[in-house]
């Protein structure tokens, strides 16, 4: 595999190895989503046992106002601020500093390429050692950002259709999703701390009764909260899928898709990191589809071919 034409090949790239460590096919995704979302909680549930035993308890509308901000939207952008780190630590990946073989040495100049024609700049190159078929971009700023493909996807894939998923994640970077989802969450944060203190300001004085309400409304204010992400979430799926028909075709990302979804349901990403990934396990209740990070791949196949 040598091909590094602007025009990618059918040809497959080759056996990839990285190191002795090959993932396993997660548990469903509805799990995963379940635990991501617990995630989020979880932090709004610490900043409130850590406030309460500070005795941090603002009154009044402005100061319930400034603590929830800071609260919800401070804890988003640290997680924006550490994504790259932690997606790199938490999947294995290793970035190619110097390529090594001819697969890498292609995987770096199509990225290159493609961030060129997207407007911005070089993000690091980085495979991570997973058997399933996977890739994810993040990053706080879109001129220093992080691509990583697993090995599965290196091996299941021909050489057009891994330009195509170097190009969804090239999209994501360009239109900006990580800081616009950080965006989102903190807004949504911020608000169910403040709607949570508001109406438990009734049981102010009983000081147990108070948090206990606060930490009730907070979960159940976030698990809708985090509906209104997922949505955002799956609409940003599309738009990477239209802005990588853009810039390799629609035939080659239908085919990536399609590729995907033979591959069988579920992805191996950390929990910290599932939507970002390209494949996620896409629920098929209502509820599930609700709480689901990407939509169904059929779905996006026949939006890139309407």
């Amino acid at each position: 595999m040598t091909n590094t034409n602007p025009s990618p090949s059918g040809d497959p790239l080759g056996k990839y190895t990285i190191g002795n460590t090959m993932g396993k096919a997660s548990s469903s995704g509805f799990m995963r989503m379940g635990l991501f979302l617990g995630t989020n909680m979880a932090v709004m549930a610490l900043a409130t046992v850590v406030a309460a035993v500070l005795g941090i308890d603002p009154a009044g509308i402005t100061g319930i106002a400034l603590f929830s901000l800071v609260i919800g939207m401070g804890g988003a952008f640290v997680s924006l601020l550490m994504s790259k780190r932690m997606a790199k630590r938490s999947t294995k990946a290793q970035v190619i500093e110097t390529p090594s073989n001819d697969v890498e040495r292609w995987l770096v100049s199509t990225v290159e390429r493609l961030a060129g024609q997207a407007g911005i700049g070089m993000p690091e190159v980085a495979i991570f050692p997973s058997a399933t078929p996977n890739a994810f971009a993040t990053g706080a700023k879109r001129d220093d950002a992080l691509v990583a493909v697993s090995v599965g996807l290196l091996n299941s894939m021909d050489q057009r259709e891994v330009e195509a998923v170097l190009a969804h994640e090239i999209a994501h970077i360009a239109n900006g999703d990580m800081i616009t989802l950080t965006l989102i969450q903190g807004v949504l944060n911020s608000i169910v701390i403040l709607v949570s203190r508001l109406v438990a300001a009734v049981f102010r004085d009983n000081r147990m009764i108070y948090f206990a309400t606060i930490m009730a409304l907070q979960f159940g204010l976030g698990f809708l909260a985090s509906m209104i992400v997922m949505w955002f979430s799956r609409r940003r799926e599309f738009r990477a899928d239209a802005g990588a028909a853009a810039l390799v075709g629609p035939q080659a990302m239908a085919s990536a898709l399609a590729r995907l979804d033979s591959s069988g349901p579920g992805q191996d990403l950390p929990e910290e990191i599932a939507a970002f990934g390209i494949k996620s396990s896409a629920g098929q209740g209502a509820m599930r589809k609700l709480l689901s990070s990407h939509p169904a791949i059929p779905d996006r196949i026949a939006a890139l071919q309407s």
